[in-house]
């Protein structure tokens, strides 16, 4: 197949789920197919990121879309223009000329054989009438994820931004979503969310995967005291809103019965209210290389996530390094988990620190929640993936094609 996939912001670092999530499905997918990736980004031409993005994905297009700048009275002054808008701005503000013109002649010059559209943020920028088979990959169901962040928002202004942003996106995505021929969810949860919208038959779900190669098992965390990890972007509403919530209802229940423990937040641009989060036994490292040295010095990881959509990468990372894994729901919302035994689960705090206590005093349910981890993990790893989202190209293709020849077949003959 001759691939075109299309990604708002840049692909590298990898070091966010959603880059995760598709630069390993990009890396394995050209293994065995032609894929252009056109990866646009917000700001002034970089160029040391596309020649990097050229390097490790050959005959990517990297495209530099200028704006203001990135502070937080450009994005104000960006935001402003877009309330009159009826699509939410998480949309808007990747739409852009340059974008709709490639799309338009990549697209109706029959280069390809599908079109991929990552994440919704890209949407606009497709044509209103698709003249190639397109697949919508949606990594979230997005209007549920800013129902939640709205939600738990405590900012007053915040709080009213969300709703606005969450009552648009819920007004868009059934419309996005019917748009296209075809959307890969990555949860059966997601699916069913989405199919409030849609019918399910226009649904598939691709689960998440994980890099078995990168991620292998380990020995029993060796920190001295003993260290709990969390791992992932630290400037993300949903992280932010989880380590508050850990460090101000949870940690202080495990402290008082495993004094000795110690908390370390692991992820890249720790917003403000993260670094707060730091004394003696709460740690905040940062960027980091990577995460591996991290979690294999953990104990177990924690994932006390209240908001948020799509599946976590951090417990499929987690769980094939053989770690234990304590949960909310939401945080281990759509991926093939056992509560009890190969994570833990607990959607308050109480429940969710007498897991964590249990971990710290218990070396064989540690090792017993571990195992079984591994083995459910083995089950994701990135090639078999990469596999399952191409035959959900393959078919949609398949039908486009078989659907064109009916037509063409059931046509008047012209004179």
């Amino acid at each position: 197949m001759k691939i075109l996939w299309v990604k708002a912001g840049k692909l590298i670092p990898v070091n966010t789920g959603g880059r995760i999530r598709s630069y390993n499905l990009l890396r394995h997918l050209t293994t065995r197919h032609q894929v252009t990736l056109l990866s646009y980004y917000i700001g002034q031409q970089d160029a040391a990121y596309d020649a990097e993005l050229c390097r490790q994905l050959p005959g990517a297009i990297a495209l530099a879309i200028p704006r203001s700048g990135d502070s937080i009275g450009a994005q104000v002054l960006d935001y402003l223009p877009q309330l009159a808008s009826r699509a939410p701005y998480a949309v808007t503000k990747f739409t852009a000329p340059e974008v709709q013109g490639i799309l338009h002649r990549c697209m109706e010059e029959g280069q390809f054989d599908v079109a991929v559209c990552d994440f919704l943020a890209a949407s606009l920028n497709f044509p209103q009438e698709l003249p190639i088979p397109t697949v919508l990959f949606q990594h979230n169901c997005e209007s549920l994820l800013w129902r939640r962040q709205a939600q738990f928002e405590s900012n007053w202004l915040k709080r009213i931004a969300f709703k606005l942003e969450a009552a648009k996106m819920s007004s868009y995505e059934p419309t996005a979503l019917r748009r296209f021929h075809h959307i890969i969810a990555v949860s059966e949860e997601d699916r069913r969310e989405m199919m409030r919208f849609t019918e399910g038959s226009r649904i598939s779900v691709v689960p998440t995967g994980v890099d078995l190669r990168l991620y292998q098992g380990h020995e029993e965390g060796n920190a001295e005291p003993p260290v709990v990890v969390f791992t992932g972007s630290m400037d993300w509403e949903a992280n932010i809103d989880g380590v508050e919530y850990f460090c101000r209802e949870v940690w202080p229940l495990v402290q008082a019965k495993q004094p000795h423990a110690r908390f370390r937040i692991v992820g890249r641009d720790p917003h403000p209210r993260v670094r707060k989060l730091a004394c003696d036994s709460v740690e905040v490292t940062g960027t980091v290389p990577s995460v591996v040295k991290h979690l294999r010095e953990a104990i177990a990881l924690v994932v006390p996530l209240r908001i948020g959509g799509g599946t976590r990468l951090k417990i499929y990372e987690a769980m094939a390094m053989g770690k234990a894994v304590v949960s909310t729901s939401v945080g281990a919302e759509g991926l093939d988990v056992h509560d009890g035994r190969d994570i833990l689960l607990g959607d308050d705090a109480e429940t969710f620190a007498n897991g964590l206590i249990r971990l710290l005093g218990d070396g064989q349910l540690r090792q017993a929640l571990g195992t079984a981890a591994a083995r459910t993990a083995a089950q994701y790893d990135w090639p078999t993936i990469a596999d399952r989202f191409a035959g959900v190209l393959e078919r949609v293709t398949a039908r486009h094609a078989a659907a064109r020849e009916t037509l063409a077949v059931g046509a008047p003959i012209s004179s």
